[in-house]
């Protein structure tokens, strides 16, 4: 079995830094969250965020080659605090191709092959000053034909033999055969991969049985975009307020804010090992951090699922902020 991404002590919860390390991102109301823009302000805001989350005990900080510049900010947060004991993820897979521009034509560009591999490994190494914990195939689907790849199945299972947990993030309305295509890849006739990272939330939860047999083979399983991006907070479905009623209600009735329900819910499938926080101020982190230990009741929640076409062709319309 893998062992524990965390310390014992620490919360479930995650600081992901998709929002944090690049000028643009798709969350509802991104844009007016981080108001400047310039680099050396948003590499100030990061520190700030990850200072908030090492106090408040979090432990596992997550990035990706395409989120801008965010592993150097947490790399270079990393050094200067010296906190070696941090759990670190990052993906490969997706380059940054919006030279910090908001109204970019184009942010990231998807390429799953082993030039491209071979090309980020190095990068992600300089950038942390360190391996990453966790080493992720960014949003692995079968129309990539990354898990069919035998060079880049070989190259990552040579990391895998030096300590890295090498695995897979997920994302569209096929999550579930992905993964399943993944739990059953073989090199040399064993796996090699020993993490997920997918989406799960409250309007799609359309993987959660997947993900349960991933953690049942030994898998250390992280949620993202617990929040949907934005449409499980205060904001509402559309950024207008419109919270849906069963998630108000729950809310109201903890004393909590959405996002820390929606968080909440995610905690309780007994499958996750860490959900992420996707905050882009300290406001919205500090109210996620009032998810771990609620009691949500879930079947109260239930109705807020929508069909995983209908929720990716959403996702799909966000503008970048």
């Amino acid at each position: 079995m893998t062992a524990p991404l965390l310390p014992p002590s620490a919360p479930r919860l995650g600081l992901g830094l998709a929002a944090l390390g690049r000028p643009g991102y798709i969350n509802l109301g991104h844009g007016t969250d981080l108001p400047d823009k310039a680099a050396g302000t948003m590499r100030a805001h990061t520190w700030d965020m990850l200072e908030l989350a090492w106090t408040a005990g979090l432990r596992y900080f997550d990035a990706a080659r395409s989120y801008g510049r965010a592993e150097e900010f947490l790399g270079g947060w990393l050094t200067a605090r010296g906190h070696a004991d941090a759990v670190v993820g990052s993906k490969w897979g997706y380059t940054y191709v919006a030279d910090w521009r908001v109204d970019a034509p184009q942010h990231e560009v998807k390429t799953h092959d082993l030039a491209t591999l071979d090309r980020q490994w190095p990068e992600t190494l300089a950038a942390l000053g360190r391996a990453p914990d966790l080493y992720l195939i960014h949003s692995a689907t079968l129309e990539t034909g990354v898990l069919d790849d035998e060079r880049v199945l070989a190259r990552l299972a040579d990391l895998g033999t030096q300590g890295v947990r090498v695995g897979l993030s997920t994302s569209g309305p096929r999550q579930a055969d992905t993964l399943r295509r993944a739990l059953a890849t073989r090199v040399n006739g064993a796996c090699p991969f020993r993490a997920v990272q997918a989406t799960w939330n409250l309007l799609e939860p359309s993987a959660g049985a997947a993900l349960a047999e991933a953690h049942a083979a030994g898998w250390t399983v992280v949620v993202k975009e617990g929040v949907a991006n934005g449409r499980l907070t205060a904001r509402g479905l559309t950024g207008g307020g419109d919270v849906p009623a069963p998630l108000a209600a729950e809310a109201g009735r903890l004393g909590v804010t959405p996002d820390a329900v929606a968080l909440a819910a995610a905690l309780r499938q007994p499958w996750v090992d860490v959900a992420l926080s996707g905050a882009s101020t300290p406001e919205q982190l500090r109210d996620n951090l009032r998810a771990p230990g609620l009691e949500v009741d879930l079947a109260a929640l239930a109705t807020l699922r929508e069909s995983p076409e209908a929720y990716w062709q959403q996702r799909s319309a966000l503008a970048w902020t």
